[in-house]
């Protein structure tokens, strides 16, 4: 597949590089490195992380970090300490992300805007992103292919709402599965009519998430639930990680209460790409843009050139470039990113 190349774009600000590297993306600014979700420590430039899932943070060696307060204090219960961090600095600005709480993205240098991950659909308390205009776009298209268009969220809440009653007629137990911070909060707020328990590792995220004021309702984790003989008292609803179906917690709650399992993911949209975690349902739910708020996101954005990272790269590069827009996978030694 060939691509818009920008090797004409050279020596046209020549204050401002953007590459990848095996460490990740980093943009040079007037000399200075920017290292933008960057796979392991750095200890000089500046480090940008967009928020606080596992794959985004690492041990710090030192130099400058941009990420929110809500980051910071998420990372601390994962075991990461984010210090000398601040959310202003100079000409960066942090844009909410829309993805999970404290999700930001990076606007800065000479007009450019990079997403980290990004929803713009709101979802119960998580508002959708507002995207700024921009010269460059860095965008991440984990779902940017067609066959990635989500149901709305009132018809996914009214299909799993069936489910639970059905469900709960028999006497059955319902286990939501759901990645444990971001989406597991979602739930817990889409479905906290029906009084659920939460996992232990989602109590102790959805506590952090009410310290910031997100209205979540406290509830017990599973362990104490399950030794106060509460569990025995069928049926009831919990929030649990997102765990595959041969996980010995889903097993043993399958085996020993006959719990119903709801899996919630993107993924669920293909039968190309299945969601195959053995789960009895597979929603369609995710805390990234589905294909048309990508196209969505671009519009609104206008840059004059865009780089595509994390996720279908070549195919939604290629889709953009059809659509007349200057776009191409943000890789190593191509051209090193360049514009």
């Amino acid at each position: 597949m060939q691509f818009i190349s920008d090797v004409f774009h050279r020596n046209l600000n020549l204050n401002q590089v953007i590459k990848m590297t095996p460490s990740g993306i980093v943009s040079i600014h007037n000399g200075t490195a920017v290292h933008l979700d960057p796979k392991k420590g750095t200890e000089n430039g500046i480090t940008f992380v967009s928020h606080a899932h596992i794959d985004h943070l690492h041990r710090q060696n030192g130099g400058l970090v941009l990420t929110s307060r809500q980051t910071s204090e998420i990372a601390k219960i994962r075991g990461y300490t984010i210090e000398n961090y601040c959310e202003k600095y100079e000409n960066f600005s942090l844009i909410d992300a829309g993805h999970i709480l404290g999700a930001k993205g990076l606007l800065f240098g000479d007009g450019v805007f990079y997403t980290g991950d990004i929803s713009i659909r709101g979802r119960a308390f998580m508002e959708g992103a507002k995207v700024p205009k921009c010269k460059t776009l860095i965008t991440e298209c984990t779902f940017g292919m067609p066959e990635y268009v989500f149901p709305k969220i009132d018809d996914t809440v009214k299909r799993v709402n069936e489910i639970i009653s059905d469900s709960y007629s028999r006497g059955r137990p319902v286990i939501l599965l759901g990645y444990e911070l971001g989406k597991a909060q979602i739930l817990s707020y889409l479905f906290s009519h029906w009084q659920p328990y939460y996992h232990d590792s989602v109590k102790k995220v959805n506590d952090v998430y009410r310290n910031f004021g997100i209205v979540l309702p406290d509830s017990l984790g599973h362990s104490e639930a399950e030794s106060s003989g509460l569990l025995n008292k069928k049926p009831w609803l919990m929030i649990a990680p997102n765990l595959s179906g041969k996980n010995a917690f889903v097993q043993n709650m399958k085996s020993k209460y006959g719990a119903i399992t709801i899996g919630f993911s993107g993924w669920a949209q293909s039968s190309r790409f299945a969601f195959a975690r053995q789960h009895d349902y597979s929603i369609p739910l995710s805390d990234h843009c589905d294909y048309n708020e990508l196209l969505q996101l671009v519009k609104v954005c206008s840059p004059e050139k865009i780089y595509t990272v994390h996720g279908f790269v070549e195919e939604f590069a290629s889709d953009l470039v059809k659509l007349g827009y200057d776009a191409q996978p943000l890789v190593e030694n191509a051209l090193d990113g360049y514009f």
